[in-house]
């Protein structure tokens, strides 16, 4: 019992931070119409941030915020003066975004080393929680509970605010949101940002569990363009609910059939793209 109580709770933790890369991830890919490739290296980026930092301010959560910030400014770097001048050559986007992938994978490799870099929990959430005789580590709950926390405010400024509402309008029809004068160039910049910026905090919240080490933007790629897919392209629910289904089916997959675990991964956004081309919930075809 205490196995699928403990794999359950893994689910619920890897999904959170599946969300904090997806959300952002599929919001560009909404708005934008690109798939962009250097978000799971945004993700690593900011984790080894996160190493740095550390060792300047001691505390996990300002260190995130900050890292956060740092790679949203990295972000709009690539968007305004990259990607951009590409508008409307999506295969150039494309192309790009995987080179700075490359590029920022072999700078942190460069910079920080090839060896794994363990970022250390809080030490107020080290002790596990105890709840009806079973051991619960308290990082993991508030990772969850964090990730909730993000969804309810995103959601918030995406249906709750003005700018949230030209955003919306920018993902399910750019050309008429331009025709009644959103500023559509702009919203492309502040989602860049946003996705950035959550991606790079996501990397440091993430490096209790995960680490900072080479390739953990390779292994976190897949798994956003996965939760995207099966959530629908820029809905924030979809990538909300992706995020926590593929936490559970990768957790699970991994712990009780390693041969398989790929297979059962890849399964459900199969059966998706199947009979559901745009995503549980998805806001256009794509």
């Amino acid at each position: 019992m205490q196995f699928w109580v403990i794999q359950t709770l893994n689910s619920l933790a890897l999904g959170g931070l599946l969300f904090l890369l997806a959300s952002g991830f599929s919001l560009i890919f909404g708005l934008m119409r690109i798939a962009n490739l250097t978000h799971g290296a945004l993700f690593m980026l900011g984790a080894y941030f996160g190493v740095t930092i550390l060792k300047l301010v001691p505390n996990l959560w300002v260190a995130a915020l900050l890292g956060g910030l740092a790679v949203a400014a990295l972000g709009f770097f690539l968007e305004k003066f990259i990607l951009r001048k590409l508008a409307g050559n999506v295969l150039s986007q494309v192309l790009v975004t995987l080179g700075f992938a490359y590029i920022i994978a072999d700078v942190c490799l460069l910079v920080w080393g090839g060896d794994p870099i363990p970022i250390p929990t809080p030490a107020y959430l080290q002790q596990p929680l105890r709840v009806a005789g079973f051991a619960f580590p308290a990082y993991r709950v508030a990772v969850v509970l964090l990730a909730l926390l993000v969804g309810i405010l995103l959601f918030l400024f995406i249906e709750k605010t003005r700018l949230g509402a030209m955003i919306r309008a920018g993902v399910d029809d750019p050309q008429m949101a331009r025709a009644v004068g959103i500023p559509v160039s702009r919203l492309f910049t502040v989602v860049f940002c946003l996705g950035a910026g959550l991606a790079g905090a996501g990397g440091i919240i993430g490096g209790p569990i995960m680490s900072a080490y080479p390739g953990l933007d390779a292994d976190m790629l897949p798994l956003a363009l996965i939760v995207v897919i099966l959530g629908g392209v820029g809905s924030l629910v979809g990538a909300f609910v992706g995020s926590f289904i593929i936490g559970f089916v990768y957790t699970f997959g991994v712990a009780l059939f390693p041969q398989l675990a790929y297979v059962i991964l890849f399964l459900p956004m199969i059966v998706v793209i199947a009979f559901r081309p745009r995503g549980l919930f998805g806001r256009f075809a794509a």
